[in-house]
């Protein structure tokens, strides 16, 4: 009886560490897929002001219409409509080694862009939270 006991127990404790290891396993996983902070980083209005006005050469590109951008951009940018048919033609313009910052009117849209600009193997990805309206409410410079 003793010897059922324990081999019972046994087996019960293999099926646990079982189970563990594919708890972390599929954890590992889902960590490694949402984990998108190395290739996009969301950022301020602020550093992105900060990073237009430094010595770095960046690539600023304001990825709403058209006429959005006739009214108003930021210093520099350049217009990739992320919902136009030919934006994935225009972004291989861009160099891939040198950093990439996108924004739109709130944030919606640049986000979009950035997943598109890492799927296409782009590494410095940087998408301005809040979008020209942030960028507005904090009384920075735009270009009409």
């Amino acid at each position: 009886m003793l010897t059922i006991i324990f081999f019972t127990m046994k087996n019960l404790l293999f099926i646990i560490l079982i189970i563990l290891s594919f708890t972390f396993q599929a954890c590992k996983d889902a960590s490694a897929n949402t984990g998108t902070t190395d290739e996009i980083e969301l950022i301020s209005p602020q550093q992105v002001y900060d990073a237009v006005h430094s010595n770095e050469t960046i690539q600023l590109v304001d990825v709403r219409t058209k006429e959005e951008f006739i009214e108003s951009h930021l210093t520099g940018a350049q217009n990739i409509c992320v919902t136009d048919e030919d934006f994935n033609e225009k972004i291989k313009n861009l160099d891939k080694n040198k950093p990439v910052y996108v924004y739109c009117k709130v944030g919606g849209r640049s986000a979009d862009a950035a997943k598109k600009l890492k799927k296409m193997g782009f590494t410095k990805i940087y998408d301005m939270d809040g979008g020209i309206l942030l960028w507005e409410e904090k009384k920075l410079a735009t270009e009409k």
